[in-house]
């Protein structure tokens, strides 16, 4: 579908000779002779570029302008002008032109600027969208919990969002702590600004000072040109720096200049860089503890401690368990190509009766596992991984039909549960096979697996040839 331009100008030939021009290179053109009419195109269809001319009958090409950007923030406006219109011109670009051409200008400079023209507003489409989405993903909304303990949590984001401060979040690996400073990012007056994340835990000690304020050529051996640090990418955004108790205590002091001066300096640089960015942060250590035994500065500590936010652990709001179960079902059937509708009550039994250790992304990583190993729509508990069956009494979950068939058949003796999971688990797969004649896309079809590469992984587990 070709793109459409919408020429609105009232000298008899010059649209005219436009209209041609564009038609060649593949454009649909429309013209009007005055700005109202010009107003009723652009309402009446799709146009993605708009060339106006200042100097209109009854309403002015500033006029125009102005009521396009009422109804249409988006369409690109560039401004067709004569020499003594200059200044005007320029006001018109303070009103969302896109850009000007003075008249006497050829056809291939105008083709170049509406082509640029329509390339940038296709990218701050594209942007907006994509914050857009970004903002949806990490609404307060989205960071689910409905205990208790959860609404505070709210409550303390909600407030530290409209806040420029440092902010220190805390809580066990795995509670969520980088989804709540994103939830704090896009909430705040920055969130048109960029969120770069940093694990410092994740990073060799001699490497994260680099990362962070970047480089000038030549600074070290491998410094072969300008590198600049998260600091500055994150300028009029946020840094969030997870795990900041694992910051070795020359990095906290350097750390601590910044955020009381706003400036720091690139490795081998001696000019100043300014900063406009917030920094929020993240621990699952005890930074009490740390003080006392001389790990985490004080005065870095006090800074960040006058915003501080504690995540609960899973454990701590067991009635969040099956709300973020269920947000990674429907996260899952999206990636997956799956249609999982519900857990089983056995098996929400058992996910509410686990400690959690690893928080939400144990969580996260049992319910991916579980939908690996699912056959129909429905988590069942020989989905679940042995530490979370195992913790209960077999003899209190029920059964379904194939279960109780094939435990009729089974060995007499004592069995533990795991061997029964994989036991009925490779029956089945071996199952598919037989009646598929090995044909792994039928097998994969029977066991209602998205993909042959599901059932590749219970055969290479199962140690099916």
């Amino acid at each position: 579908m070709s793109l459409a331009i919408l020429i609105i100008d009232d000298e008899p030939y010059l649209p005219h000779q436009f209209a041609r021009f564009f038609k060649r290179h593949g454009y649909e053109v429309f013209t009007e002779s005055d700005g109202e009419a010009g107003l009723a195109a652009l309402q009446r269809q799709t146009i993605d570029l708009v060339l106006l001319d200042l100097r209109l009958p009854r309403l002015s090409g500033l006029e125009v302008l102005s009521q396009i950007r009422k109804f249409d923030v988006d369409v690109p406006v560039v401004i067709l002008t004569a020499y003594g219109d200059v200044q005007t011109a320029v006001a018109a670009m303070k009103l969302g032109a896109a850009d000007y051409l003075l008249k006497g200008f050829d056809l291939d400079e105008l083709l170049l600027v509406a082509q640029r023209a329509l390339e940038t507003s296709a990218m701050s489409r594209e942007l907006r969208q994509l914050r857009q989405e970004r903002s949806d993903n990490y609404h307060f909304s989205h960071v689910v919990g409905h205990s208790e303990r959860m609404k505070e949590v709210f409550d303390l984001v909600a407030r530290v969002a409209r806040s420029d401060a440092s902010v220190l979040i805390i809580g066990e690996s795995g509670t969520g702590k980088e989804v709540v400073a994103h939830a704090i990012h896009e909430q705040s007056a920055r969130s048109v600004g960029p969120f770069h994340a940093l694990n410092c835990a994740a990073i060799a000690s001699h490497l994260l000072e680099s990362e962070l304020f970047g480089y000038e050529p030549y600074a070290f051996t491998d410094a072969k040109k300008q590198k600049r640090g998260l600091l500055e990418l994150a300028e009029g955004g946020t840094l969030f720096l997870d795990e900041v108790g694992e910051m070795p205590l020359d990095m906290q002091a350097k750390l601590l200049r910044v955020l009381e001066t706003h400036s720091f300096f690139r490795l081998g640089g001696s000019k100043e860089v300014k900063l406009n960015v917030r920094v929020l942060a993240a621990t699952n250590r005890d930074l009490e503890q740390a003080r006392a035994d001389g790990s985490f500065r004080s005065d870095l500590y006090f800074r960040f401690a006058v915003l501080t936010i504690p995540l609960p652990p899973l454990r701590e709001r067991p009635g969040d368990i099956l709300l973020f179960a269920t947000r990674f079902i429907d996260d899952f059937n999206k990636t997956m190509g799956r249609n999982v509708h519900r857990i089983s009550p056995e098996a929400q039994r058992l996910l509410l009766a686990y400690r959690w250790p690893g928080n939400i992304r144990e969580l996260k990583n049992v319910i991916e596992r579980a939908m690996i190993l699912s056959s129909s729509d429905e988590l069942l508990p020989l989905h679940l991984p042995q530490e979370i069956v195992g913790q209960a009494d077999p003899a209190n979950i029920a059964l379904n039909d194939p279960w109780e068939q094939w435990l009729n058949a089974r060995p007499v003796g004592a069995v533990s549960l795991e061997d029964i999971n994989a036991r009925f688990e490779k029956h089945l797969v071996r199952w598919a096979l037989e009646t598929a004649k090995h044909n792994r896309t039928q097998a994969t079809e029977l066991l209602g697996l998205a993909k042959v590469d599901q059932l590749r992984y219970l055969m290479k587990k199962h140690s099916i040839d």
